[in-house]
C-alpha cells in the first residue's frame, strides 16, 4: 500500500503552525508497514486542494488529509475530496444531535456548525471524542481517503482509537514492529553495514535517520500477531548481532537519557554533571525522565572560568596553562562535580559551541571534551562537531555524555576515549 500524507492550512504555509501532524502520521504508517512517499501541505484554496487530491489519486492508495473540517467557509477539504471520490455529502442525524449537544451549555450552536454533521453517503465516519468534527472515510475506485482533524490532540486521538485499527483491518491480517536505537554510527555508514538487512519485503527494515542517531524500524506482517511477531523477531535478531554495542534501545520512544537512568536505577548508582558550553542541557535531559531523582540530585552550569574553579575545585594552573576549553579541565571538572553530589559518576563537559574559538590551539568552533570520572580514573573524549551551531553542538555534546556513561554501566569499550588515573591526566 502506497500512502501519501496532505495537510491543509493556510496557517501552515505562514509558519504560524509548525506541522506535527504529518510526523505524527508518517511515524504510525511506519509502524503499520506502509510506505509514505509524498507528503504536501496546501493553502485553504478550493482550486489548488482539488489539483492536489487528484494529483493524489493518481499515484498512491491511501490518502490521510489533517484540517479543514470546521464549520468555516475555508475548511473545504471535505467537500473538495467528496467531489473527487464521487461521493455525496448528506447530514448525520446522529452527528448534528451531538453537536446540539456540545453547544446547548453554551448558549446553543452557531448555524456555521452544522456543515460539520455532514458525512459521506456511502463512506463512513470516525467518532471525535475530543472536538466537534467528526473524521471521515472516503473509497472510491481502490483508493481510500481518510479525513482528520487539524488539531493535534483532535488527530491522535481519532487515529489511534479509529484509524489504526482500520488500516489493520485493512490489511487482513496483524502488524508488528520494532523500533531499534542505536548511537555512534552515522546513517551512511550503517546502511552500508546493514544493507543485506534491509532488502527483505517481509518482514521489513527501515533506517531513520534522527538527531545525531539513527533508529531501525523493523516491521512485519502475517495472518496472526504469534507469526507476524516470529517473523519481526527474527530480523530484530540479526540486527542485534550486527550492531552490537552501538544498540541501546529497543523501545517506541527509546532515548539516551531514559537508557542511562534505567541502567543507574538498577545499579542503585548515581550521575552528577557539571556543565560549560551545554549550559545544562544534560541535567534538563536527564531531569526528564520520570524516576531520575533516584539516580540524580546534583548539576551545576560552570560556564565562567571563575565558577569552574569555585565550585568544582578546578585548578588555576590548569585553567591558565591549557584554558578552559581543555582535557584537563573536563576532567577537573567531572572530579569535582562527582566529589560535589557525592555520586557515584561525574561528567564534565567543556567546549567551544561558536561562533568563537581557539583556532591557534587548533581548537575550531565545535571542539568539545567530555569526561566521565569514576573514584580513581576519568575517561575522556575530544568530539569534533561538524558544521557547528551552537544548538548541534550542545545535542551532541550530550549525546556523547550520555553514551560513555552507558557504556561504563555495561562494562562496554569506550571508543576512542583517553582513559587517565586522577593525577595523571594529559592534554591532548
Amino acid at each position: 500500500m502506497q500512502a501519501e500524507i496532505i495537510c491543509v492550512g493556510t496557517e501552515l504555509l505562514l509558519g504560524d503552525i509548525v506541522n506535527t501532524n504529518a510526523q505524527y502520521i508518517s511515524k504510525e504508517l511506519a509502524a503499520l508497514g506502509i510506505a509514505v512517499y509524498q507528503e504536501t501541505v496546501v493553502g485553504d484554496n478550493p482550486a489548488r486542494l482539488t489539483r492536489v487530491v487528484n494529483d493524489a489519486r493518481e499515484r498512491s492508495d491511501l490518502l490521510i488529509f489533517t484540517g479543514g473540517l470546521g464549520p468555516t467557509d475555508d475548511d473545504l477539504t471535505k467537500e473538495t475530496v467528496a467531489k473527487a471520490f464521487h461521493e455525496t455529502l448528506v447530514e448525520d442525524a446522529e452527528e448534528l444531535s451531538r453537536l446540539e449537544a456540545y453547544f446547548a451549555p453554551r448558549g446553543g450552536m452557531p448555524a456555521n456548525n452544522r456543515k460539520q454533521a455532514l458525512v459521506p453517503s456511502r463512506g463512513s465516519k470516525l467518532p471525535n471524542s475530543c472536538g466537534t468534527a467528526p473524521g471521515i472515510i472516503m473509497e472510491d475506485e481502490g483508493k481510500t481517503a481518510i479525513l482528520l482533524p487539524g488539531p493535534p490532540w483532535e488527530m491522535r486521538a481519532m487515529f489511534e482509537q479509529s484509524v489504526r485499527p482500520y488500516l489493520v483491518r485493512a490489511h487482513g491480517g496483524c502488524i508488528v514492529s520494532t523500533m531499534l536505537h542505536e548511537y555512534g554510527m552515522g546513517e551512511s555508514s550503517l546502511e552500508l553495514q546493514v544493507k543485506d538487512l534491509l532488502a527483505g519485503a517481509n518482514p521489513t527494515a527501515a533506517l531513520y535517520a534522527k538527531d545525531n542517531e539513527v533508529a531501525v524500524r523493523v516491521t512485519a506482517f502475517g495472518p496472526t500477531t504469534e507469526q507476524a511477531s516470529r517473523l519481526r523477531d527474527g530480523l530484530v535478531e540479526q540486527f542485534r548481532q550486527r550492531l552490537g554495542e552501538l544498540l541501546y534501545s529497543e523501545e517506541e520512544e527509546g532515548s539516551l537519557e531514559k537508557t542511562v537512568v534505567e541502567l543507574l536505577t538498577q545499579k542503585h548508582q548515581r550521575v552528577a554533571a557539571a556543565e560549560s558550553c551545554t549550559g545544562g542541557l544534560l541535567c534538563q535531559r536527564i531531569t526528564s525522565v520520570p524516576g531520575a531523582s533516584q539516580v540524580f540530585d546534583y548539576g551545576a552550569v560552570t560556564y565562567a572560568a571563575s565558577a569552574k574553579r569555585r565550585m568544582l575545585g578546578v585548578k588555576p594552573a590548569a585553567l591558565k596553562k591549557y584554558t578552559a576549553v581543555s582535557s584537563t579541565v573536563a576532567a577537573q571538572m567531572a572530579f569535582g562535580v562527582r566529589r560535589a553530589g557525592k555520586a557515584n559518576w561525574g561528567i564534565g563537559i567543556t567546549g567551544y559551541a561558536g561562533p568563537t574559538a581557539d583556532e591557534a590551539a587548533g581548537k575550531p568552533a565545535g571542539t568539545v571534551y567530555v569526561a566521565l570520572a569514576a573514584e580513581k580514573q576519568v575517561w575522556v573524549r575530544r568530539l569534533q562537531v561538524l558544521r557547528p551551531d551552537r544548538q548541534r553542538v550542545r545535542r551532541q555534546a550530550t549525546q556523547l555524555a550520555l553514551d560513555l556513561l552507558r557504556r561504563q554501566l555495561l562494562g562496554l569499550s569506550m571508543p576512542e576515549c583517553r582513559l587517565f588515573g586522577r593525577h595523571e591526566i594529559e592534554e591532548f
